[in-house]
């Protein structure tokens, strides 16, 4: 129910940060002007709408990161503490079973592979060499 929560406080805080940073003056726009800009009698003050929306978004930007952080905590916490390395150690820390019994010793082992038959290794016929054209 928590997690809901914060997910729609969330959601209208990035709706809010929008919509706070479309109504902002840039440089050179006159279009903070019609919010109360260079008016000392308006509404947010002598100093006109852009400190008061500038200080709104940066409070909201604020409170955004804050929901995001608890949301990446909350949804990668799941109540048990895993370790994908300690999960694969085991396994890769079986040897390899092997049907073949194995040699216990170098006097074991024999000295050809039996069926096998000594046979001569073929070798690549030479690379004959082209003849050169004659230079004009």
């Amino acid at each position: 129910m928590l997690y809901q929560i914060i997910i729609i406080i969330h959601i209208f805080l990035g709706i809010g940060i929008i919509g706070l940073v479309l109504m902002q003056q840039g440089k050179g726009a006159d279009a903070g002007a019609t919010f109360g800009g260079g008016a000392s009698g308006s509404v947010f003050g002598a100093q006109g709408s852009a400190s008061f929306l500038s200080r709104t978004t940066a409070i909201f930007a604020t409170l955004f990161f804050i929901t995001s952080l608890g949301l990446a905590v909350m949804g990668g916490y799941q109540g048990k503490k895993t370790d994908i390395v300690l999960e694969a150690a085991p396994a890769a820390a079986e040897p390899a079973k092997s049907e073949l019994p194995l040699p216990q010793s170098a006097a074991e082992v024999p000295a050809a592979v039996p069926g096998v038959v000594d046979a001569k290794i073929p070798e690549a016929p030479a690379i004959k060499e082209v003849e050169k054209p004659a230079a004009q």
